[in-house]
């Protein structure tokens, strides 16, 4: 059987990938972006990416899967190597067109080393959960609400800004984006309640097409409590494009908050 290696950034996804998987896969971590619970085997750095592409090969992998948050990392010329030098000016031209140019290029650069890279969705199905309404009641305005912001952040991802915004009854009162996730639902708080309708949904999707081999939205029992401490209704993603963080966790806490949780 091929091994696997995870190219893991901080959080808890690269821990639960690894659960879910038949055999441990080598755990590798760009150097200070560590993974929550998960013990790394490998750290590096980009500047000395050829050679850790080398080491790949050398432990035997013939797949790699990303997982977890990474920012762009600040870089060292003293310390690229020569081969690592020569991928520099591709790297470059690519984050200066946003982070889906960044990525693919990223896929490009393993994929010629003889890596197939693998998505979270083709090794562990079961954290993205297929379309169910896994705890509350839709109604009328869930419905408005959720294709409203389907719409919305369609939009932003075709831009390249974000994959989630929050919208209540057909207003939008926050998007996605480079802070993430978190930092938009904490903002709802600033909001005028004179400005802010009752209730509203947080949506999550993927971008249209992305390459879903790398950058799904994630989201867990967190964002479900930012989502209920911002006063919403509810959580909406899209089927099978989110990956879900501990769904167990997430449905009872949707559940016990009286919160909408729907895969759409």
């Amino acid at each position: 059987m091929s091994r696997l290696a995870i190219i893991a950034g901080q959080g808890a996804l690269p821990a639960a990938l690894a659960a879910s998987l038949p055999e441990p896969p080598f755990v590798c971590a760009l150097d200070g972006f560590t993974p929550t619970g998960l013990d790394v085997d490998q750290v590096f750095r980009v500047e000395r990416l050829a050679l850790f592409l080398r080491l790949l090969e050398d432990q035997g992998t013939t797949r790699i899967a990303f997982a977890g948050a990474v920012q762009r990392p600040r870089l060292d010329p003293s310390l690229f190597d020569p081969q690592t030098a020569q991928m520099v000016p591709r790297l470059l031209a690519a984050m200066a067109q946003g982070d889906d140019a960044t990525l693919r290029e990223v896929i490009a650069i393993f994929e010629e080393a003889g890596f197939e890279v693998v998505g979270v969705e083709s090794i562990a199905p079961a954290l993205l959960p297929q379309a169910a309404v896994l705890a509350g009641e839709i109604n009328a305005q869930h419905e408005t609400d959720a294709t409203r912001a389907a719409a919305i952040t369609a939009a932003l991802g075709a831009v390249d800004v974000g994959q989630g915004c929050v919208v209540a009854n057909g207003l939008c009162l926050a998007v996605e984006a480079l802070p993430g996730t978190d930092a938009m639902l904490k903002s709802l708080a600033a909001i005028p309640a004179s400005l802010r309708p009752k209730g509203g949904l947080f949506y999550k999707s993927a971008k249209p097409g992305q390459d879903r081999r790398i950058d799904l939205p994630t989201i867990g029992p967190d964002t479900l409590r930012l989502a209920a401490e911002a006063g919403l209704a509810g959580v909406v993603f899209e089927a099978g494009s989110v990956i879900c963080l501990d769904l167990p966790q997430m449905i009872a806490f949707a559940q016990a908050q009286n919160l909408l949780l729907w895969a759409r």
